[in-house]
């Protein structure tokens, strides 16, 4: 049975990227366009049929959001992931909303995250709808499926990690060291961390809420996480460069 992205992002993303994988590309017939003579001018540069379908053949694929758009590929075709930072490492637990879940792997691209777990029991599949979420990014981000949060935590823990839970009650992540190894866990929607997954992490981090809300968006919370993380990798790294420099 074919595979199928379905949005504008994540088909014009993997028509730039994979091409190999497309069997057609498939447009809304009442779709116009600049979009629409994009991505057939690039379908057409590597020779796949376009397809002019109705809404509904669409929405059938498991996306009510398509923008009048979609690739189907070859059986058995999978996002080849991308290159990121082998030392800031993602757990997703118990996120069950697909859109959130794209949300999640778009964050976790843009932040050069080096691989993202998902942990498979409770969590969304990453169907058509998680994809279009990503916006293209889960054809880059490396992403699997674990079965057990505990060995994963555990393994990481071995190869040097420090453990991080995502936390209401945690500390401000600017005041917690993230230049090192970094595996990151975040709950789901509604629960958050597991009991069990948090009493195994080292520190837990959370972000001061000065407003009325009590909480912020599980993607939201994952971004600010990440890119103060980043913010220190970065500074580190032009200080390891500028003390290399002075030493030479």
């Amino acid at each position: 049975m074919s595979e199928h992205v379905v949005g504008y992002h994540p088909v014009r993303e993997l028509l730039l990227r994979r091409p190999e994988a497309a069997v057609a590309l498939l447009v809304g017939e009442r779709r116009r366009g600049v979009r629409r003579s994009e991505l057939e001018e690039l379908a057409g540069r590597h020779g796949i049929p376009i397809r002019s379908v109705p809404r509904h053949q669409l929405e059938a694929l498991g996306a009510a959001r398509h923008n009048g758009f979609a690739l189907e590929l070859e059986a058995g075709a999978r996002p080849r992931g991308g290159a990121g930072d082998p030392g800031l490492v993602v757990l997703l637990e118990d996120v069950q909303d697909p859109r959130n879940l794209g949300a999640l792997l778009r964050v976790c691209e843009g932040a050069g995250v080096g691989r993202v777990l998902i942990r498979d029991r409770g969590s969304a599949p990453l169907n058509p709808a998680a994809v279009k979420a990503s916006a293209g990014a889960a054809e880059w981000v490396t992403a699997e499926r674990v079965t057990n949060t505990a060995q994963e935590i555990a393994r990481y823990r071995k190869e040097g990690f420090w453990i991080y839970g995502a936390d209401a009650e945690g500390q401000a992540p600017w005041e917690v060291d993230l230049t090192g190894k970094v595996l990151l866990c975040l709950g789901g929607e509604h629960r958050g961390l597991r009991r069990l997954t948090r009493e195994s992490c080292d520190v837990l981090l959370g972000l001061p809420m000065r407003g009325q809300v009590e909480s912020l968006n599980v993607a939201t919370a994952a971004s600010a996480l990440l890119y103060e993380a980043v913010r220190q990798r970065s500074v580190a790294g032009r200080a390891s460069v500028a003390g290399s420099d002075r030493s030479g």
